[in-house]
C-alpha cells in the first residue's frame, strides 16, 4: 500500500487537494504537522509521496516548501492539483461573535481574510497554527476561541461554522505538489511543467543570462521566485516554473545551458500540468509548438548538427 504523507491534521486543504490525486486511491494517509515534516517523511522513507501547498494565487509561493525542496536528498514533484479554497470562521457549538477573543488559521489563511477579521473581529486577537485544520482542532480543545478553516474540519471536530465563505478574494486557488524521491519523470503529455531552482554567481546580468537560456528556446517561464540561501550572505536560489517536459528537446537543451551556466541546478521534476482544478491532462494531439519551432524541427537540427560534427554532409 502507498503512504502519503500530508499537511495535518485531517480535513486540510491538502487533505482535500491529495484526494483529487489519482495515487491517493487505495493509499494510507499519514498527517503530518507542518510542511517540513512532510518532506522529511518521504526523505526518510516513512512515506512513499507527500503532498503539500506550494502556491497560492492571493499569497504567492510557500517559502518553507521552497527552502525544503533545495535541500539534500533531493525531491521532485511528480503530480500537482489546483483547488479553489473556501474559508469558513470555525466555532465551538453556542459562541458568538462577541465571544470570539482569539482567532487562529494557518499563516495563508490569515493573510487571505485579514480584511474581514479586521471587520468583524477588529478586537480579536489573531494567532498562527500549524494549519487551517490544526487550528479547528484547537478551536475543539478550547485554545483558541475561532479558527479559519475549511468547512470540512467543522464536521471533523465537532465545531460549528459561526460565518461561511469570508475570504477577502473570491476565486483564490491553492496549488499542491505531490513528491517523491527522485525517479524517472511521468511521461510528457503535451500540457506539462517543468519546475527547477538554479543559483547564480552575483554579477551583473547573471540572471538575465540565465532566463535567455529559456526565452531564445521558446520556454515560457510561468513562475520565478527567489529564496536566500540560508548560510551564505545576498545569495540566492531562483525558483522556476516553466512550460514544457524535460524529455522535449527545447527544455532539455535549456536544462543543459542552464547546467553549464549555473553555480547549481536542482531538476525539481516535470509532471502534468493541472487544469480547472484537475491534476491531469489529455495528452497532445500535435507536437507542442517551441518559439516557432516544434519538436520535429528541434530533432532535425541536431541531427544536422551531429552531421556536422562528424564531417557528413550538411
Amino acid at each position: 500500500m502507498t503512504r502519503i504523507a500530508f499537511l495535518g491534521p485531517r480535513a486540510t486543504f491538502t487533505e482535500q487537494a491529495l484526494r483529487s490525486m489519482p495515487e491517493a486511491a487505495g493509499a494510507e494517509f499519514l498527517p503530518c504537522t507542518g510542511s517540513p515534516a512532510v518532506l522529511a517523511a518521504v526523505r526518510d522513507g516513512s512515506a512513499d509521496l507527500g503532498c503539500v501547498p506550494i502556491e497560492n494565487s492571493v499569497e504567492g509561493a510557500v517559502p518553507a516548501v521552497l527552502d525544503g525542496l533545495v535541500v539534500d536528498p533531493p525531491l521532485v514533484i511528480v503530480r500537482e492539483a489546483l483547488l479553489a479554497v473556501r474559508f469558513a470562521l470555525l466555532v465551538r457549538p453556542g459562541t458568538t461573535l462577541a465571544d470570539v477573543r482569539t482567532v487562529a488559521s494557518h499563516p495563508h489563511g490569515i493573510a487571505q481574510t485579514r480584511d474581514w477579521i479586521a471587520a468583524r473581529l477588529p478586537g480579536a486577537d489573531v494567532l498562527l497554527s500549524a494549519s487551517t485544520s490544526e487550528a479547528a482542532a484547537q478551536v475543539a480543545r478550547g485554545e483558541f476561541d475561532a479558527a479559519v478553516s475549511a468547512p470540512l474540519a467543522a464536521e471533523q471536530h465537532g465545531l460549528d461554522i459561526l460565518a461561511d465563505d469570508i475570504a477577502d478574494n473570491a476565486g483564490a486557488i491553492t496549488r499542491f505538489a505531490l513528491v517523491s524521491p527522485p525517479g524517472p519523470p511521468p511521461a510528457p503529455t503535451g500540457h506539462d511543467r517543468t519546475t527547477l531552482a538554479a543559483t547564480t554567481q552575483n554579477r551583473p546580468g547573471a540572471l538575465l543570462g540565465l532566463l535567455t537560456e529559456l526565452a531564445v528556446r521558446g520556454i515560457d517561464l510561468t513562475r520565478i521566485e527567489s529564496r536566500p540561501i540560508k548560510d551564505r550572505h545576498a545569495e540566492y536560489w531562483f525558483h522556476l516554473d516553466c512550460t514544457g517536459h524535460v524529455a522535449e528537446p527545447a527544455m532539455g537543451e535549456a536544462l543543459a545551458a542552464l547546467h553549464r551556466r549555473c553555480d547549481r541546478v536542482r531538476f525539481l521534476g516535470s509532471y502534468p500540468r493541472a487544469a480547472n482544478g484537475a491534476s491531469t491532462a489529455p495528452p497532445s494531439t500535435s507536437p507542442l509548438p517551441v518559439g516557432g519551432a516544434d519538436a520535429a524541427q528541434f530533432r532535425a537540427a541536431q541531427e544536422w548538427l551531429d552531421r556536422v560534427r562528424t564531417g557528413g554532409v550538411a
